[in-house]
């Protein structure tokens, strides 16, 4: 009887270690939705971070910036950290009911990237690239706006060089433009760049260098780069889906700054912050974001600051 009540001990102690084992790998893991242009970078990131923390396990989710918000809106998909290319998302379509801060970490242009297959990719320079791509043989690569937000920033560039080039209906003509092929997200056009089935592609300037392409370079007041140009920006618009099926939300035109927050459906918001600190550390991830050819930009809006967490509260 005794050797048998010693077996049943072995065994309920075997499976509690086998229990906490369980336990700490769920502790380790942080799922991360992140938007496509932050790709290379979250990669690198993520790296290095697992140098210094190698118990833990980082599964890393790209997408247009609006679906990633959307898996945790509308399909309640858990994920410890959203890092999404312009931080009206958070603030519009996730805050109040799905986080309660917001926490803006880098920044980038628009540029206008080619080939040397591309058309006219001899001719095309900053003076005239409004009438290269409005050439009738010319293709086009672009985000789809509801996805993604450098499809609607390739849209407000039109409107911005329309009102900037004094040039009548530039916008539509660029929008309505046939010769246009449109994705989810920007680098799924990537490789139809590349192999030449388009000429050129609005996206943004990070991805440009990463991916070793050419690119016309746009005045501040066009790129959505430079905060001194924000009421500029500001003037335009377009209304895009909103968080829930039928909703809309009007997205306005602003400097590109991206961020992120922990939503309150991660499983692991301990493990996420730290993550958090790791990207927002200049000399760790911020380090890697320039040599990405991106900004970095620690802010935080005083609308949010009570509610940030006190270790990224002491790094602003």
């Amino acid at each position: 009887m005794k050797s048998i009540f010693k077996a049943l001990v072995f065994i309920l102690f075997l499976l509690a270690l086998i229990s906490c084992g369980s336990q700490k790998q769920g502790d380790n893991k942080i799922t991360i939705f992140h938007a496509g242009s932050l790709s290379v970078p979250f990669k690198l990131i993520s790296e290095e971070f697992k140098k210094e923390n190698p118990n833990y396990e980082i599964f890393a989710e790209s997408s247009g910036s609006l679906d990633a918000a959307r898996k945790i809106t509308d399909l309640n998909k858990d994920c410890d950290i959203i890092a999404v290319a312009d931080f009206m998302i958070i603030d519009k379509i996730m805050i109040p009911e799905f986080a309660s801060w917001n926490f803006v970490f880098a920044s980038n242009e628009i540029i206008i990237a080619y080939t040397e297959k591309s058309l006219y990719s001899s001719e095309i320079n900053s003076d005239n690239w409004q009438d290269i791509l409005q050439k009738d043989d010319v293709i086009i690569g672009r985000s789809e706006p509801n996805a993604d937000p450098c499809g609607y920033r390739a849209i407000f560039v039109f409107q911005l060089a329309e009102k900037f080039l004094d040039s009548e209906k530039l916008s539509d003509k660029l929008v309505s433009k046939q010769n246009t092929v449109i994705r989810p997200k920007e680098v799924d056009l990537l490789s139809l760049l590349e192999t030449g089935n388009i000429d050129y592609l609005m996206i943004y300037k990070s991805v440009a260098l990463q991916h070793k392409l050419k690119y016309i370079e746009l005045p501040d007041e066009i790129n959505l780069s430079n905060p001194e140009f924000e009421e500029l920006y500001n003037s335009v618009s377009m209304t895009v889906n909103g968080s829930e099926p039928g909703k809309e939300a009007v997205i306005n035109g602003s400097s590109i700054l991206y961020s992120f927050t922990i939503p309150f459906n991660s499983k692991n918001p301990e493990a996420a912050l730290k993550f958090a600190l790791f990207l927002s550390n200049p000399e760790k991830g911020g380090k890697i974001l320039k040599e990405q050819g991106m900004g970095v930009v620690n802010y935080c809006s005083v609308d949010y600051k009570e509610k940030l967490p006190k270790e990224l509260s002491e790094i602003l």
